[in-house]
């Protein structure tokens, strides 16, 4: 039987190390955390493949020459000092073990000058993380050059079980991608092999690094907006310039160890602009590391239910700004996952400012055109009023199907019919009321599935006889409709409770092709124009184009004559 015994030091250490680099992402992620947390606003990383080699440059605060000797040994780091430091985490990395893991993996060397030094030092190490020589001056910038080469070579199984490279890459600049969306003050430049492979250039706003990374996404697709969780007021009509000065005022409060206020940050894109196959792009960023937190994600997702074409997802990156004592970081060692105090509050505040955001009408886009619809198409243009019942008065119907407005910014085209399901649907959410019916309808070949569908919706429905049912209760909205029994059997097919109603409020809206006078079509616009959300039919398609003034006079030649 074999013996407990303790583990040397040694032992210890390869296992930490193993946690901490696995891959060449993890090296870029280690070591650009260490350049953040030294208020870095320029990162380069420079990869070589063969043999793996990343080096990483940085204008940061850099470091002396006694904090370099110590930098690879184990358990060695600036940012904390006590165990009460752990649940006041102010920076990316605590752990102390980066350098030291990557001294064993590879040929480690660091060159930094701080600010206050006249000159650099270049610095060596072996694989136990102690240096191999007394430091050498060299001329440098302030700031910090930290380059492993020959990667894994200490550890020739690891390198046999690395996926593909372009596997490894892709991770890289995945991890790459995080880290800017997290942290838009930075500029971050990429090599690969000696050729330019990434660039992205710093903003005060999220959204221009979404649109350089994203290259699908248009700045009129996204939309922004903070909510101080303090005193609970939302704040999504704050001027870029404003948020910019609040995220440039907490990452200075962070970087001296200052507690900063709770503040949630969403950028997010507008439903009937801009969607995705995957769910790729909703990510959660607490305190200026991507994280994994389902419950946020969760929150999200229910926040868009109803605004999306079927099976896709929002473009939405929400960043929490929280105290340090709410947030417990040491739950895994890549940082990934964290422990949040009172994650109900975060999850209830994200959804809110998302639904105000929903509600918010979009800033037009300042591109000139020359071809007017074709550019309002191609710029995404599809945008929504004032919620003020006078900001449209409607003109005329075109083809029996869109209804043409007068705004105060220029022309709009509504289509009635989904515009009409946004009201019904929204109206249903609100209050779902089913009637009895005089003469029962008779539903042939439903599945158990189907029964449970429908009785969950509040319907009254029996057997019949065999495969027979009858169905003795409507849903009031589709008393009216002439294809009720038809409307039965597809929201017996549907999913969720409120696919369902979705599903009756199409039904039963006008329809494309039905005439409408102005008294008719005005009241459409009034009811629309206060529903919550005005982007989009509850199936996701868009219903309004918007044409505003200074692209029609564009087109028609008019901007140069004096007073238009």
């Amino acid at each position: 039987m074999p013996l407990i015994q303790t583990l040397s030091t040694e032992v210890v250490h390869l296992i930490a190390a193993g946690e901490t680099i696995d891959s060449l992402a993890s090296v870029v992620r280690e070591l650009a955390e260490n350049a953040i947390d030294a208020q870095a606003t320029r990162i380069n990383i420079a990869i070589a493949t063969d043999p793996f080699t990343i080096q990483v440059s940085d204008n940061g605060t850099g470091m002396s020459l006694e904090d370099m000797a110590r930098a690879a040994t184990p358990h060695t780091t600036s940012k904390i000092e006590s165990a009460a430091d752990l649940r006041q985490i102010n920076s990316l990395g605590f752990r102390g073990e980066a350098l030291y893991s990557l001294a064993q993996l590879s040929n480690l060397q660091i060159c930094s000058r701080s600010s206050a030094d006249i000159s650099g030092w270049q610095a060596n190490y072996d694989h136990a993380g102690n240096l191999l020589e007394v430091p050498k001056p060299v001329a440098i910038a302030p700031g910090t050059i930290v380059t492993a080469s020959n990667i894994f070579s200490t550890r020739p199984s690891r390198l046999e079980i690395l996926p593909a490279l372009s596997q490894q890459l892709r991770k890289v600049q995945l991890i790459i991608h995080h880290m800017a969306i997290a942290n838009p003050q930075i500029t971050w430049q990429v090599t690969q092999n000696d050729r330019p492979w990434l660039n992205i250039w710093a903003s005060s706003d999220v959204r221009d690094i979404l649109t350089q990374i994203v290259s699908s996404l248009q700045p009129t697709d996204l939309i922004s907006g903070t909510i101080d969780s303090e005193s609970d007021r939302n704040s999504y009509d704050k001027t870029d310039g404003e948020i910019a000065s609040e995220i440039a005022s907490e990452i200075a409060s962070a970087a001296a160890g200052e507690s900063v206020k709770a503040q949630i940050r969403i950028a997010m894109g507008l439903p009937d602009r801009c969607h995705r196959r995957r769910l790729d792009w909703v990510k959660v960023i607490v305190n200026k590391r991507l994280v994994q937190l389902p419950e946020i994600e969760q929150a999200i997702l229910s926040s868009f239910a109803r605004t999306l074409p079927r099976q896709r997802f929002p473009v939405c990156v929400v960043h929490l700004s929280l105290p340090p004592s709410l947030v417990d970081w040491n739950r895994r060692p890549d940082k990934s996952e964290v422990y949040l105090l009172d994650l109900n509050r975060w999850q209830n505040l994200v959804g809110d400012l998302i639904s105000k955001l929903l509600q918010s009408p979009p800033q037009q886009s300042p591109l000139a055109t020359a071809s007017l619809l074709r550019a309002a198409e191609a710029s995404g243009q599809y945008s929504v009023p004032s919620t003020s019942n006078s900001s449209l008065k409607a003109l005329a119907q075109v083809h029996n199907t869109y209804i043409l407005a007068e705004h105060p910014t220029g022309l709009w085209l509504v289509e009635q019919h989904v515009a009409h399901e946004r009201v019904l649907f929204e109206r249903l959410e609100d209050r779902w009321q089913v009637v009895t019916l005089e003469q029962p309808v008779i539903l042939n070949d439903l599945v158990p599935k189907q029964v449970e569908r429908l009785e969950a919706l509040g319907i009254d429905i029996a057997p019949f006889g065999e495969g027979v049912w009858a169905v003795r209760s409507l849903p009031a909205i589709l008393v009216a409709c002439p294809e009720y029994q038809d409307a039965l059997l597809e929201i017996s097919c549907q999913e969720d409770l409120q696919l369902a109603r979705a599903t009756v409020a199409c039904r039963s809206a006008m329809r494309n092709g039905t005439p409408l006078d102005l008294t008719a079509m005005q009241n459409l616009l009034n009811q629309w124009q206060q529903t919550r959300n005005s982007h989009t039919c509850p199936h996701g398609r868009p219903i309004c184009l918007a044409l505003d003034s200074d692209r029609l006079a564009r087109f028609f030649r008019r901007n140069w004559i004096i007073g238009r």
